[in-house]
């Protein structure tokens, strides 16, 4: 039996382009965590995801100078 289900899928689009602070403009991860993403149980899977979802929301933000 496997750690993984199909609930924690891979966030990645294949449109990988990292910022300054090593986060990956395509799907919001970070570089550590896309290294990690392989290895880990679904329970840090949905954290990663969330961190992503926090990230992107973030990002698509206004920015007020």
């Amino acid at each position: 039996m496997s750690d993984t289900d199909s609930s924690a899928e891979s966030p990645c689009i294949r449109n990988c382009c990292l910022d300054d602070e090593l986060t990956c403009l395509g799907c919001f991860r970070s570089l550590q965590e896309i290294q990690e993403w392989g290895v880990v149980d679904d329970n840090r899977r949905r954290i990663i995801l969330q961190n992503a979802k926090q990230r992107r929301e973030a990002y698509q933000m206004p920015h007020v100078p």
